[in-house]
This record gives C-alpha cells, sequence and structure tokens, in this order.
C-alpha cells in the first residue's frame, strides 16, 4: 500500500528535510506541499536539491489543503501546527515537528513558550525509555497504531537518549545534570536572523539561551522523568557553532555513589543493543557530529570521571535528520505497521 502525504511548511529546513527523506520512502507518496509566503512558487525554486519532486507546487497551508492524505506532516513554527490540527480528520496520521504537542504540563508550556495550549501528543522518541527505574518499556510502544505524534524537540532526544539509560538502571542521579551542546544553525530555521548570518557565526561560538531559558528543557526534563527520574534538574547550555547541521551534546551527571565503572557502561549496553539507529561506541571512542550527517543514526560514547563521581556521555547527532524529520518519519512507520528502518539511512555522509 501506498499513503498519500502532505507535508506543511515544505519551505523550510525541517520541511526540506521531511521532503528529501520522503522522497525516496518506498512507502509513501507526496502528493501536496504547503507553504506560507512562498505559496504559488514551485517547491524546486525554493528546496532547489529536491529535483524528484520539482513537479510540486507550494500551495497554501489550510485545512482543505491537507486534506484527504493519510499521512499529515507539519514543520511550521510553534503556535502555528496548533491551530491546525483539530481540523484534521481523526483517522490520518498527522505528524507534528514543531514544538505545539510535546509537553504535557499546561505550567510548562506557559513558561517556555506561552499562548495557547494544545496538549500532549505520543512523543516520536520510539527508543526512549518510560515505565520508571527497572522498567524495559520503551516510547515505541506507545506509537503503534497511535494517529497523533508529537516529533521531539532535536536538542531535547538527544540529551534525553544520551542520560536515560542511566537513570532508568538507577546507576546516576537525576539532580546536578549538565548538558552543553555544540549545535548548528539549521536548527534555528530558515527565517533571516541576523546572528545567523554566515559573517556572524563564521570562526566564532556563541551561546544562547544561557541560565535556564532554552526551550527544551521542560521537554529533557519530562523525558527524563519518564524513565524514572524524580524532579530532575538540567543545567542546559547551547552553543552555537560554524556547521550547517549537527549537533554534539556533552552530558554529565552524578553516579550514584557505590556503583563501580563497569556496571554504568553496562546500563547503556542493554538499553540500545538492539536498536538499529542509537550506536553506543566501544570505550575509549568518542564520536564526530560529522559522522552523522544525513543519517538517522545518534552516536554516543561514554566515560566515566572517576575523580569527579560523574559519567559522561558524548552524543553525536544531525538536528535535521534523527533531531527531526527523520524521527518523525521512523515514528511515521511504526503507527503504520511498517518496518521501522523503511526509508531511512544509517549511514551517513563523508567528508
Amino acid at each position: 500500500m501506498t499513503f498519500a502525504v502532505a507535508v506543511a511548511g515544505a519551505s523550510g529546513y525541517a520541511g526540506g528535510e521531511l521532503l528529501r527523506i520522503l522522497s525516496q520512502h518506498p512507502d509513501f507518496e507526496v502528493r501536496t506541499v504547503t507553504a506560507h509566503s512562498n505559496a504559488g512558487q514551485q517547491l524546486v525554486d525554493v528546496q532547489p536539491h529536491l529535483r524528484s519532486l520539482a513537479h510540486l507546487t507550494l500551495v497554501d497551508t489550510t485545512p482543505e489543503n491537507l486534506a484527504g492524505h493519510d499521512v499529515v506532516f507539519l514543520a511550521l513554527p510553534h503556535g502555528k501546527s496548533g491551530e491546525l490540527t483539530a481540523q484534521l480528520d481523526a483517522d490520518t496520521l498527522v505528524v507534528d515537528c514543531g514544538a505545539d504537542h510535546r509537553l504535557e504540563s499546561e505550567s510548562d508550556w506557559a513558561a517556555f513558550y506561552g499562548g495557547d495550549f494544545y496538549g500532549a501528543w505520543s512523543y516520536g522518541v520510539p527508543e526512549l525509555l518510560i515505565g520508571g527505574v527497572g522498567s524495559e518499556q520503551k516510547q515505541r510502544e506507545r506509537l503503534v497504531e497511535t494517529r497523533r505524534i508529537a516529533a521531539p524537540g532535536c536538542n531535547a532526544s538527544t540529551v534525553a537518549l544520551s542520560l536515560a539509560p542511566g537513570i532508568q538502571a538507577g546507576v546516576i542521579e537525576s539532580a546536578d545534570i549538565v548538558s552543553v551542546l555544540a549545535v548548528g544553525p539549521s536548527g534555528a530555521g530558515k527565517a533571516l536572523k541576523t546572528n545567523l548570518l554566515a559573517a556572524e557565526i563564521l570562526g566564532s561560538a556563541s551561546p544562547y539561551a544561557v541560565g535556564g531559558t532554552h526551550r527544551h528543557i521542560p521537554e529533557i526534563q519530562q523525558a527524563l522523568r519518564g524513565a524514572g527520574a524524580i524532579d530532575p534538574t538540567v543545567s542546559f547550555t547551547p552553543v552555537l557553532v560554524p556547521m550547517a547541521r549537527g549537533i554534539l551534546a556533552t552530558s554529565t551527571a552524578r553516579i550514584v555513589p557505590g556503583t563501580d565503572a563497569a556496571t554504568v557502561r553496562a546500563a547503556w549496553e542493554a538499553a540500545y543493543a538492539d536498536e538499529p539507529f542509537v550506536h553506543l561506541l566501544p570505550a575509549g571512542q568518542m564520536p564526530r557530529s560529522a559522522d552523522t550527517v544525513g543519517a538517522n543514526t545518534i552516536l554516543l560514547g561514554l566515560a566515566v570521571d572517576a575523580a569527579a563521581g560523574r559519567v559522561v556521555v558524548v552524543a553525536a547527532i544531525d538536528n535535521l535528520v534523527k533531531g527531526t524529520a527523520g524521527a518523525a518519519i521512523q515514528s511515521a512507520n511504526i503507527a503504520l505497521g511498517l518496518p521501522e528502518t523503511t526509508g531511512l539511512a544509517l549511514n551517513g555522509v563523508a567528508p
């Protein structure tokens, strides 16, 4: 069976990445692409790398244009997808790549986003541990046959996948978590912003949203609570670096006293041993962001800092693939009963 697909927000980076992956997916046919200010233009004029979709024309993002499809992917600014979703058929699989349906807490939404609260959908991180300490459940169980999926924030899923195994196994503490991330500017979207101009970022590294203000913090805490964390505290500092796409996240947490290094590593090995897209590197190896470009993989390096009593997890991910569009399509595969890996690349692009 071929599923008819619409992509809203097709002129942006996330929308373009969705289309790039969907164009090679054997079970999906992209029939409709929508935009706001770019409506009326040929898709290929806005996304010139998508040559196989040159026959498509961008239309307005309306419920009417999104109706009649089996699957709708939304790649819209926060607040915009929530306005549309209530008007889409309940039998349509809707995958929101924006923030509108990620958070379970209305107070967290008010504190970090503001505006109307639209409620949480099934969270699109299949490998995420859920069910609390000692549980072997994963989020993919909640994606089977669902018709509403919230794709993750790229930074949030990177940190959550980095640390959830230690929380679930009871080998790290959930207080005093520290994450520092080097991130590419594509995560900020395609809109023209002075701080994202090449003249501003080339040859420079710039922290932003410092001091607990980043919108992905409550999403990280929510995910870690699902793995068993009690009142997790996360010091989260992203740093903009001059690479178009990618995240290299270094996360540290206190090791539960009396836990040896072998037991710590065993928690991550057990959590991800059978995962096709989450790879724990051999002891002593650390990932590079370049090794995940274009791939739906997250690479993890783990070390134990015995002197500090902390675990250090370094994660590399392509923010537009496994961080957004790849996670969305992976989750859609599960919801539709397709093999989870269908249409998704395991290998990155090098150099």
